[in-house]
């Protein structure tokens, strides 16, 4: 239970108090009414003694008696109504609340920190009340009057006759049977003679006189004079007196408080007049049947005239219709005892202690005697006879009426005269006098023969008042008698029916409980009571239980380790009964403060259910703030509840808002919770919409918000725009050149304010997620932002505009009229702003209202309310609101300080700086293919299109595959017209030739420089054409392009950037850019290899330099799934600054090569190198071109396209080239380089070649050409690239690495081609074997230095060869002459050796046997090998 003010020691006292009746007469109670008090009242403040007093027990041994307080109050002959006790009670309720600013207790138990209040007045103040109006039984004495005042005033005419009436009034209604109530203790009851003198108004010596007169007739001690009314009442605001009756009254009579049935939205006025705040035992003061009094009406009697549920009655005052007119004033500004003096103040309190010393105590004391003695004479005669059968014999007993005609259905009803009764009402007597030795005997005796006279209402009421006395028995001798009460309790409640003593055996129980630290007893006492169902005479129990679970509530956290789930439960059970009871407040304050427990730990349902309660309950206080935040959290948590209840819950949120929105429709929007938002993915996107695919016309796919974040390819955009600022900027990227972002996200560098030119919408995309099961309907949802404007002079304007509709001439806002949100869906919207005005712009938040689907559920308890609205989805119900866009920035992590500390920089992704204008590019891609062959040539139209209304200039394209497409050359001569303009609408430049020129080469030649692609130039950059390189507004130019399917099969994503500036340029914006990314899927075409070897022949007719031949072989590796019937090799060209193909030597004289599916064909070229003089007048960018052509067409390979992709896929090869360079070692010995260049070649292949494909049964002629890089003398090179095969895996060797390095060596295969032999000498020779037996054949042998330096040579003739298989095939012959000669040739030198070989029968012989070593004349270093023929030198000796 909660801390009480009073302990149980005093609160039992003052509980059981001796009662006084007081009877006035009409002009007595006028005087008392000139303070607005009535006499009872009066005396209130007065009626505890101040000093303790004694008395003397039978045994005339000295009791003390501390802080006596005597209870006055007026007769009533009514007992109190059940309704009245219970509107009164629920006054006292709900007219105690919290106090303001009440410093709550901070519990902390476990992992809870609870804020509880430590006290519970209204607990108190209900207790106190409960058992101040408890009427009087016949069972207990303890509230029978012991006394009666009577009380007349000195200005009567006859006071003495006035007191005898009285006197005789009292006597009729104590014993009169008309009167069954009040009840009185002892038929002979104290009667005191009060004159109460009016010391302003009177004549005190009439006063004096009346009372000598009083003390002759009653004796000193049964009379007094008290004066009263010392001041006049219009003096009252002179100075200030004291007002002790305020808390006495104010306790009882609920004042400006809310009403408790009318919904405690309505503050009634107070309509209490002073003549309606008689306390509980006030009297009315009309004259009835000539008696001063009217005993007919309780004070707590229901005035049927008053509305209950309106008006606030004092809790213990009558609202009587004769008194119903003066209810209108306010009872705020009585002052109570306004006649009274401080003087007269101490003569009540002196009045009241004679009452007590000269009057009632010795009246107790005699009483207690009497019945001592009776009950000793009647304990010695049932000891001595009757022991065993007293109940039959109890000598005082009525013998006319027999004990089965007293039995009710709580047994036996005694006679008042009962012996059995005497002994409890000495209990009861002691028990007030607090001689609790004496009382709890009396009580257990009494207890015995109730229990054996099967009384059990009056057992159980001896059982109650001795388990309280052991319990105050001083010294404490015996242990507190609980099992008593619960008898008592059990007997009240299941026996005698009577809640009223059973709820005040719990209520002391508890408190002697709680007093000794037995809180789980005590809480289970009191939670037993509360499980009772069933009402007393007609009262409803809620109110009572909700008070009793709150009390245990606190006996559960106040234990030694506290249990706080229970104690929440049961704060959630008494919230519920305080709500059933209509205590609205306190329902409130039971769920907030069980909340305290429920919150936060994952018990959802529970939560919801508590912050459902305490919005509504919220609601009806009015509290619409508190209603709003609890039903917020029911919506914000991830709801377990199902569709309905969500939907529920939604509208009563719904509706709450709407009220609250309406008590200030001026004030700022309100936060909504719902949806959620996901501010980080909040994306903003500067620029227009993309445009569609128009026909043949397709759009640059550019940036938009469908694509998603991909950090690979962000990063390849920001190369490439690096390498064209880098190209613009003569190399150098500027010190801030930031990459341009149209798209920001989350993954973005946000850390700049972004920049967005005038005029181009901003496009903020939102993330929702609703986490209700229910939809939710957003309407009218457009952004909110505030904007500060500068003029074009870059100054600001004073004013900022925080705007929510917007003004149209500064920022245009895009409303969406309707966004609904399905249940559990998370659904982006995307909001537009239209920039008109430079300046800065900051996007603050969405606004929106916030609805459910009509009929989606049925709506329970709220209708549809007014003001909805009409569209695809009918809104059931909306509140306007906004919910603001706070993006967290990135942590950082870059200083030390930052590492250790948890820090975030700035997102500014939503605070644009808008621009001044800038020119728009749109780029328009015409007849675009989506898919090609490897190598084929296909012919397309690029429109570039400025939108804007600035000039652009400087446009640029750059793509990290260039070889991918070209728009010519740079020269009108060297770009080909429209395809229509030749032959098969080819996308070459042709030139028709005769038949003559089959197999021979034509000759042309061109420049890199023609195709852009020249030295030191970045190749991936690429300028575009324009025409006067400016691009006007609202111009648009078409220009071909060219395109080349990439070598290796598949798909191939290809980016393009252009770049563009405006004319006028802009500080801020420096450049634009426009993104496109090419899909292209190729599939397998041609196959091409080709390998270059030196030619043996002397057919050079300048004997310098030699010939080669290059072998091409051409697969056709299609596999017919893009429908190619066969593809035809139009023109084999070649390209190189040294090297030229002459001829074809192919043997078959078929021209017309065609290669159906996985057919191979082979094609032999001889090359001879270019005539030094043109090499040495061009410059050395100059590449020849030599075509054969196998068809009646030429394609003029050193014009565009053709010459185009060969430059792009030549520069593309070096950079690979250079990159692989770059790994190996530089430091190449002279000797070596010198070597290598010899096997070394420069020659470039490219075939070119015709598809027949047969779609949709049209036959497509498609074009196209491979390259082939010849570097390497022998070497076999490809068109396409060659998958490497994984290496096989081998055992790991462990081995240490020698220091000593070796020499560089040139390999074999190098040195093999410093020195080129060839042995010239007739196919066959006839000789005459029978003549002469020596065949002698002339051979010359050819040596030809292939390198730039001096070569000595060593040609050694004696070698033999040594295999069987050899001699078998070739037979042996030996050369005559010298065997060895050494000789050193020149650059390029060739020089002829004349040999002789030396056959001795016919056969077939190899005359490649000499042995050729070669050395660098200028090294030390000795390269020597043998440099062996490729093929044998066969020759035929025939016998004539």
């Amino acid at each position: 239970m909660a801390q009480c003010v009073q302990s149980v020691q005093e609160l039992i006292p003052d509980s059981f108090v001796p009662c006084v009746a007081a009877l006035c007469s009409d002009e007595a109670e006028r005087l008392t009414r000139l303070n607005h008090l009535s006499f009872a009242e009066l005396l209130k403040p007065f009626s505890r003694l101040t000093s303790e007093v004694h008395m003397r027990d039978p045994n005339n041994q000295l009791h003390v008696i501390k802080n006596l307080k005597i209870a006055v109050s007026n007769i009533i002959t009514q007992p109190p109504q059940p309704g009245a006790i219970r509107k009164l009670l629920n006054d006292v309720v709900s007219g105690s609340q919290p106090a303001e600013g009440l410093v709550a207790n901070v519990i902390t138990a476990g992992d809870y920190d609870l804020n509880i209040s430590a006290t519970t007045p209204w607990f108190e103040s209900y207790r106190e009340t409960f058992l101040q109006s408890m009427p009087a039984s016949d069972h207990e004495f303890l509230n029978h009057y012991l006394a009666c005042m009577l009380v007349a005033s000195s200005s009567e005419a006859e006071p003495v006759e006035q007191f005898s009436k009285l006197s005789q009034e009292q006597h009729r209604i104590q014993h009169n049977n008309d009167y069954s109530y009040p009840k009185w203790f002892i038929p002979n009851t104290l009667k005191y003679y009060v004159l109460l003198h009016d010391v302003s108004a009177g004549d005190e010596q009439r006063a004096e006189s009346i009372y000598e007169e009083m003390k002759q007739k009653y004796g000193t001690q049964g009379c007094y004079l008290l004066k009263i009314n010392s001041r006049t009442s219009n003096r009252a605001s002179d100075e200030q007196i004291p007002d002790p009756w305020s808390q006495y009254l104010q306790k009882n009579s609920i004042q400006n408080q809310e009403s408790y049935e009318d919904g405690p939205c309505t503050i009634t006025s107070n309509k209490n007049s002073d003549s309606n705040l008689l306390s509980l035992d006030g009297l009315d003061n009309e004259v009835k049947d000539g008696l001063p009094n009217n005993f007919r009406a309780h004070p707590l009697q229901l005035d049927s005239s008053s509305d209950p549920s309106n008006s606030i009655d004092g809790p213990d005052h009558v609202k009587s219709a004769s008194s119903l007119h003066e209810t209108k004033k306010a009872n705020t500004g009585i002052i109570h005892g306004a006649c009274l003096t401080l003087t007269d103040h101490d003569r009540i309190r002196q009045f009241i202690q004679e009452f007590t010393f000269r009057g009632l105590l010795p009246h107790i004391e005699k009483t207690i005697r009497q019945l001592n003695d009776q009950l000793i004479s009647r304990k010695g005669l049932s000891r001595s006879l009757f022991s065993a059968t007293k109940k039959w014999f109890s000598g005082s007993k009525v013998p006319e009426k027999s004990i089965n005609e007293l039995k009710n259905t709580s047994g036996l009803l005694y006679p008042p005269e009962a012996p059995e009764l005497q002994i409890r009402k000495m209990a009861d007597l002691c028990f007030l006098v607090q001689h609790y030795d004496l009382a709890y005997s009396c009580y257990h005796t009494a207890k015995k023969d109730f229990l054996n006279d099967q009384a059990m209402l009056y057992a159980a009421g001896a059982l109650e008042m001795a388990a309280v006395s052991a319990f105050l028995q001083p010294g404490a001798p015996r242990p507190y008698p609980a099992h008593y009460m619960d008898t008592a309790i059990q007997t009240y409640r299941d026996i005698c029916k009577n809640m009223v003593l059973a709820e005040r055996c719990v209520l002391l129980s508890a408190e002697i409980l709680k007093s000794q630290s037995k809180y789980s007893e005590a809480a289970a006492l009191l939670i037993r009571l509360t499980s009772e169902q069933n009402t007393w005479k007609g009262m409803d129990s809620d109110l009572r239980s909700a008070l009793l679970l709150e009390q245990a509530a606190h006996c559960f956290i106040n234990m030694k380790s506290p249990m706080v789930r229970k104690y929440a439960f049961h704060m959630i059970l008494a919230g519920h009964r305080f709500s059933k009871a209509g205590q609205k407040k306190h329902a409130l304050r039971c769920y907030c403060q069980a909340m305290q427990v429920y919150k936060g730990k994952g018990w959802s349902l529970a939560e919801d259910h508590i912050n459902f309660t305490i919005g509504r309950q919220s609601y009806t206080l009015r509290q619409l703030d508190n209603a709003v935040s609890a039903f917020r959290h029911i919506l914000i948590n991830e709801s377990k509840q199902s569709a309905a209840q969500q939907g529920a819950f939604l509208r009563e949120y719904l509706y709450v808002y709407k009220n609250v929105s309406q008590l200030s429709p001026d004030g700022p929007l309100p936060q909504l919770p719902l949806p959620y938002i996901n501010s980080s993915a909040t994306r903003v996107f500067f620029g227009h919409d993309r445009r569609p695919a128009d026909g043949e016309k397709q759009a640059a796919t550019h940036v938009s918000l469908d694509q998603e974040y991909d950090s690979e390819s962000s990063q390849q955009w920001r190369e490439l725009e690096e390498q064209v600022v880098a190209v613009v900027n003569r190399g150098v990227i500027p010190s801030n050149f930031y990459p341009t972002q149209y798209c920001l996200n989350s993954y973005s560098d946000n850390s700049r304010f972004p920049l967005a030119v005038v005029e181009e919408p901003i496009t903020v995309e939102v993330a929702f997620r609703n986490p209700l099961k229910v939809p939710l309907l957003l309407t009218d949802l457009s952004l909110l932002w505030k904007f500060q404007s500068k003029d074009s002079s870059g100054k600001d304007n004073e004013e900022v505009k925080e705007l929510v509709t917007g003004e149209p001439e500064m920022i245009g806002t895009e409303v969406i009229s309707e966004f609904l949100i399905n249940g559990e869906e998370s659904k982006v919207a995307r909001l537009k702003l239209f920039p008109h005005h430079i300046g800065e712009l900051h996007i603050l938040g969405v606004v929106y209202n916030l609805g459910t689907i009509q009929g989606y559920m049925t709506v329970d308890g709220i209708g549809a309310l007014p003001g909805c609205h009409t569209g695809k989805h009918s809104l059931s119900m909306s509140v306007r609101g906004r919910q603001d866009l706070e993006i967290q920035g990135p942590r950082l992590n870059n200083t030390k300080e930052e590492k250790t500390s948890i820090k975030y920089g700035p997102d500014r992704r939503l605070d644009p700086i808008i621009t001044a204008e800038m020119p728009l590019l749109e780029v328009f891609f015409i007849h675009f293919p989506t898919g090609l062959l490897c190598g084929e040539i296909r012919k397309a139209y690029v429109e570039f299109v400025n939108v804007s209304k600035c000039p652009l200039t400087g446009l640029k394209v750059v793509s990290k595959r260039p070889e991918f497409f070209t728009f010519g050359g740079n020269t009108a001569v060297l770009t080909p017209l429209s395809p229509s303009a030749s032959e098969n609408c080819s996308a070459y430049k042709t030139v028709v030739t005769d038949s003559t020129s089959v197999c021979t080469a034509l000759i042309s030649s061109a420049s890199s420089v023609d195709f852009g692609t020249g030295v030191g130039s970045q190749p991936e950059v690429i300028p575009v054409p324009l025409p006067d390189t400016v691009l006007l507004p609202g111009a648009s130019v078409q220009l071909p392009m060219w395109l080349r399917g990439p070598d290796e099969e598949g798909v191939h994503e290809i980016n393009f950037l252009f770049y563009y500036e405006s004319v006028k340029k802009q500080p801020k914006i420096r450049h634009r850019i426009l993104r496109h990314t090419a899909v292209i899927c190729t599939s397998r075409s041609l196959n091409v290899r080709a390998t270059v070897c030196r030619s043996n022949s002397l057919e050079d007719e300048e004997g310098r330099g030699g010939n080669m031949l290059v072998f091409v072989d051409v697969e056709n590796t299609n596999t017919s799934e893009a429908g190619v019937k066969e593809f035809h090799i139009v023109q084999v060209s070649s390209s190189s600054k040294h090297w030229r193909l002459q001829k074809s030597v192919n043997l078959s004289e078929n021209k017309d090569a065609k290669l159906a599916s996985r057919e191979k064909g082979k094609f032999c070229f001889k090359a001879i190198r270019c005539k030094e003089k043109e090499v040495a007048t061009q410059p050395s960018e100059k590449y020849t071109f030599a075509d054969i052509i196998f068809g009646n067409e030429q394609i003029i390979s050193s014009a565009s396209p053709c010459a185009d992709f060969f430059y792009r896929s030549l520069s593309s090869e070096l950079k690979k080239a250079q990159l692989s360079v770059h790994a190996e070692k530089q430091s190449i010995e002279d000797a070596v380089r010198l070597i290598q260049k010899c096997s070394e070649v420069d020659l470039n292949i490219v075939v070119l070649w015709k598809a027949y494909v047969v779609e949709d049964s049209k036959q497509l002629i498609l074009e196209g050409q491979h390259h082939v890089l010849l570097r390497t003398i022998g070497k076999e090179a490809f068109s396409c690239p060659q998958k490497q095969e994984p290496p096989e895996m081998e055992l790991l060797k462990f081995f240490r690495p020698e220091n000593t390095t070796v020499p560089l060596r040139p390999s074999v295969e190098q040195l093999s081609n410093l020195i080129k032999t060839s042995l010239h000498y007739p196919e066959s020779f006839n000789h005459p074997f029978h003549q002469k037996s020596l065949c002698l054949v002339p051979v010359t042998l050819l040596l030809s230095n292939c390198s730039k330096a001096d070569v000595d040579v060593i040609v050694d003739l004696r070698h033999k060869t040594t295999s069987p298989e050899a001699l078998e095939i070739h037979g042996s012959f030996t050369w005559l002459g010298q065997t060895q000669y050494k000789l050193q040739l020149k650059s390029q030198e060739i020089h002829s050796l004349q040999l002789k070989a030396c056959f001795v029968h016919t056969g077939v012989y190899n005359l490649g046997t000499p042995r050729v070593f070669a050395k660098l004349s200028d090294q030390v270093t000795v390269f020597e090998t043998s440099q062996q023929n490729s093929m044998p030198a066969l020759i035929i000796i025939n016998n004539v």
